[in-house]
C-alpha cells in the first residue's frame, strides 16, 4: 500500500497568502523526501483559507523541486472549465513533469465557486463526465475538430493550417491519456460505481465516516462487473486525517488544543457539510443525530493519532474493516501551525508506521 498526500489546502484565515503557500510547497517537497508516492492538489477560486484557484500552475513550481513523486490535480473541478482548457493545460503539465501527473477530476464542492461559474442548479456530476469524455476525444483525434457534446463542443474546422500548424490541441505526454481519478465523497456514490465501469481510479473523501469509505469500494466494485471489468484495489485511494505523535499523551494533548490546525480543519468542515445538509457522513452510525456530530467527536472517529504504535493499530483495524488493503493511503495535509510537530508526524508515518503497516498487507496476498 502506498502513501501519498491531499491537501485541499486548508489554512487560518489569518495566516498570509505567501506563508500559505510557501508552506504548502515545503510540505510536498519534504513528502517527496520521505519517499511519498504522490501529492493532490486541491482547487478553489472564491476562498482566502484554500488558495490555490490552479493546481496546474502550483505544482509547476515543485517539478524541479522533487525527485519522484507524482502530482495529482485533487481535483480539476471540470464543470468550471472549458473542456479545451483542460485538454491543453494537462497536456503542457504532463510533459513538464515527464509523466508526473495523475488526473483528478471531480464536480467542485465549494458553494461560492459553484455561486461565481453559474452551476448551483446545475447537474454537475453529468458535466463531469461530459467534459471527461470531449477531453479523451480531443487527445484521440486531430484536426478538423468537431466534437458534440451535451454541455460543451469543440470545433476547429474552417481556420485549420498544417503549414502554419494552426489546428491541433497539444496532446498529452502518457498515452492514450493520464490516469484518472474520481473523488467521491457521499454514500453508496453513484459516482464510484460509475468510476468502475469507466476504468478510472477512485478517491474517497478524508473527512467522511469509515462507514462510507466501504460503501463507495462495495459501489465500485458493482460498476467493473457491471462493465466486465476487473476488480483492483489499486485503483483505491483513502484520504485519511493522521497524527502520528512520540507518545499518545503528546498527540492527545496537541489535538484537544483548540487552536490546533486539526480542530480548525473539522470545525470548518463541519459548517461546510451544513451548507450542503450532509453533516451526516460525518458520523460513524446514519442514525447519529447532527446535534451530536461535534468538532471533538470527529476528532475521535476520524483522525488517526498518537504513538507510531498506536495509529499502526488504528490503521490495522480500519484496513480488516475495509476487508483488506487499498491501493494508496493519503495523508491529509492541514496547515503548519505548530511546523515541528507535522514534520516529525510525516516523517514518523512513512518511516515507522507504513513499512509495519504493508507487513500486516502482504497476508493478504495468500
Amino acid at each position: 500500500m502506498k502513501l501519498g498526500m491531499f491537501m485541499m489546502p486548508l489554512h487560518s484565515p489569518e495566516t498570509p497568502i505567501a506563508d500559505m503557500l510557501a508552506q504548502d510547497r515545503e510540505a510536498i517537497i519534504l513528502a517527496d523526501q520521505l519517499g511519498f508516492s504522490e501529492a493532490w492538489v486541491g482547487e478553489h477560486y472564491t476562498s482566502n483559507i484554500e488558495p490555490i484557484p490552479n493546481p496546474l500552475q502550483f505544482m509547476a513550481t515543485l517539478i524541479h523541486q522533487t525527485k519522484q513523486i507524482k502530482f495529482a490535480t485533487g481535483v480539476l473541478n471540470l464543470p468550471q472549465h472549458h473542456p479545451a482548457t483542460i485538454a491543453g493545460d494537462v497536456a503542457q503539465f504532463d510533459y513538464l513533469s515527464n509523466g508526473r501527473f495523475i488526473m483528478g477530476v471531480g464536480p467542485g464542492g465549494l458553494v461560492s465557486d459553484m455561486e461565481l461559474f453559474g452551476l448551483r442548479d446545475k447537474n454537475r456530476a453529468e458535466m463531469t463526465v461530459d467534459s471527461l469524455e470531449i477531453i479523451h476525444k480531443i487527445w484521440a483525434s486531430d484536426p478538423p475538430y468537431n466534437i458534440t457534446g451535451k454541455y460543451w463542443d469543440v470545433k476547429v474546422e474552417q481556420t485549420v493550417n498544417k503549414r502554419l500548424g494552426f489546428g491541433p490541441i497539444l496532446k498529452p505526454l502518457q498515452q492514450p491519456h493520464p490516469p484518472v481519478g474520481i473523488s467521491v465523497m457521499s454514500p453508496s456514490s453513484s459516482t464510484a460505481r460509475q468510476a468502475g465501469e469507466r476504468g478510472w481510479s477512485v478517491v474517497s473523501a478524508n473527512f467522511i465516516a469509515d462507514r462510507v469509505v466501504k460503501s463507495h469500494w462495495e459501489q465500485y466494485v458493482i460498476g467493473c462487473e457491471k462493465a466486465g471489468r476487473p476488480v483492483d484495489r489499486n485503483q483505491w485511494r483513502v484520504a485519511r486525517s493522521v497524527f502520528v505523535g512520540e507518545s499518545d499523551s503528546q498527540a492527545q494533548e496537541y489535538l484537544e488544543q483548540q487552536r490546533s490546525s486539526y480542530y480548525q480543519y473539522y470545525d470548518y468542515i463541519i459548517d461546510d457539510m451544513d451548507s450542503f445538509k450532509m453533516r451526516h457522513i460525518l458520523a460513524p452510525s446514519e442514525n447519529t443525530p447532527d446535534s451530536e456530530i461535534t468538532v471533538a467527536k470527529c476528532l475521535d472517529w476520524m483522525v488517526m493519532s498518537g504513538s507510531p504504535k498506536t495509529v499502526l493499530d488504528r490503521m490495522v483495524a480500519f484496513v480488516d474493516y475495509l476487508g483488506g488493503p487499498f491501493g494508496t493511503l493519503l495523508m491529509t495535509h492541514t496547515e503548519w501551525d505548530v511546523p515541528q510537530l507535522h514534520k516529525r508526524s510525516m516523517e514518523l508515518l512513512a518511516t515507522e508506521v507504513m513499512p509495519k503497516l504493508n507487513d500486516y498487507c502482504s497476508k493478504f496476498k495468500d
